[in-house]
């Protein structure tokens, strides 16, 4: 009989299991000799085509576990799976005598030395194809001895499931949301209110690796230029990037090299734990990209947004892919004072009075997915 003192032992190895699934290859040899079988193993059936898949096990020949999952699980007492939590033996489910005439006992159980299993259903967040554990009992048939101490072991082993799919669910999430984040061209960076960077895309390293309009400084995110350094600190300072930022807070930024580039902050919700923010905790989103407004199209909504004419959305467009006054002067082989004309009337068609509003404002035509 197996001893009691051992069963707290088994509990806390199957709650390690749950948050390390290759663990349950131990613990279903420790089940099995606690419960006292031949052989033990957790397993999916679909319950309409009868497909079963066994996915950890112990005291089983593979050959046995390969044929299960071909051919006999489709000849298994299961045909009706019990109810969650509820522990059934072969006599529960089926004609006993019939049973012992049937493919599944002479093909498969009877080779392998057994008569009889006790089985449960641990896991029916997939109602379709729910996580089973069965025991088998060797030539001795399942009593309501190794039925009681299955069931100490029952809630344990389906709250450790539930921890697997809960953690599952969330790797392939994250690795799903990385893998889009990746595929973006712009800088993307999750920072903590210190503005270090909890998380950077593929193009927010590269940025990171030209050194030029953004670097890292023991680990924090700093921007070239004072002013645009310092309104990226005053965003993410206290508790976290305020939720009226989500509204398009833009900040223009230009490299030493004289290309421009601007950054809208997102806000995220932060991360509780017991109460308390903790300071690893993303509160905000930085997402960084050279200023190009991508042709003609852009221009076009532009102008029809702000009904611009030819020449002045030629200078506005200038001013911010460009720079100032004198480098458009040169770059559309105009007058300053002409350049100064047409800006004048660009600002007050759209509202702003500084180049840099520009440049924030010409942004958000910009598409975000794209150089």
């Amino acid at each position: 009989m197996p001893s009691a003192r051992k069963l707290p032992d088994l509990v806390e190895q199957i709650y390690d299991a749950g948050l390390d699934p290759a663990l349950w290859n131990d613990v279903v040899l420790g089940i099995r000799d606690f419960v006292g079988g031949q052989a033990c193993g957790l397993f999916s059936k679909d319950s309409i085509s009868k497909f079963g898949v066994t996915h950890y096990y112990c005291g089983a020949d593979p050959h046995y576990i390969q044929l299960y999952s071909q051919t006999h699980s489709k000849f298994d007492p299961l045909t009706i799976l019990p109810p969650h939590g509820q522990i059934v033996s072969i006599p529960d489910l089926v004609n006993f005598d019939e049973y012992r005439r049937g493919r599944f006992y002479q093909e498969w159980m009877q080779p392998q030395g057994c008569s009889d299993a006790a089985n449960v259903v641990l896991e029916a967040s997939n109602a379709s194809c729910p996580v089973m554990m069965t025991v088998l009992s060797g030539r001795r048939m399942v009593d309501a001895g190794m039925k009681h101490r299955m069931s100490l072991l029952v809630p344990h082993a389906s709250r450790a499931l539930l921890v697997n799919r809960a953690i599952s669910t969330q790797l392939t999430l994250a690795s799903a949301l990385a893998d889009v984040l990746d595929s973006l061209s712009s800088g993307i960076f999750l920072l903590d209110s210190g503005c270090h960077v909890v998380h950077a895309n593929a193009s927010g390293h590269a940025l990171l690796e030209a050194d030029d309009v953004v670097r890292l400084v023991a680990g924090q995110l700093v921007a070239s230029g004072t002013e645009a350094n310092q309104m990226l600190r005053d965003s993410f300072a206290g508790r976290g990037v305020p939720s009226n930022a989500a509204g398009g807070q833009a900040i223009p930024l230009l490299s030493p090299k004289g290309e421009r580039y601007v950054a809208h902050i997102l806000p995220l919700s932060s991360v509780l734990r017991n109460g308390s923010e903790r300071s690893c905790d993303a509160v905000g989103a930085l997402l960084l990209r050279k200023v190009a407004l991508g042709g003609q199209s852009y221009g076009e909504l532009i102008a029809r947004t702000f009904e611009l004419t030819p020449a002045e959305l030629r200078v506005f467009l200038s001013i911010v892919e460009v720079g100032g006054v004198p480098e458009t002067s040169v770059a559309l082989g105009i007058a300053e004072t002409t350049v100064k004309t047409h800006l004048h009337r660009v600002f007050a068609k759209t509202g702003v009075s500084r180049q840099a509003d520009l440049v924030k404002l010409a942004a958000g035509f910009a598409n975000p997915l794209v150089n």
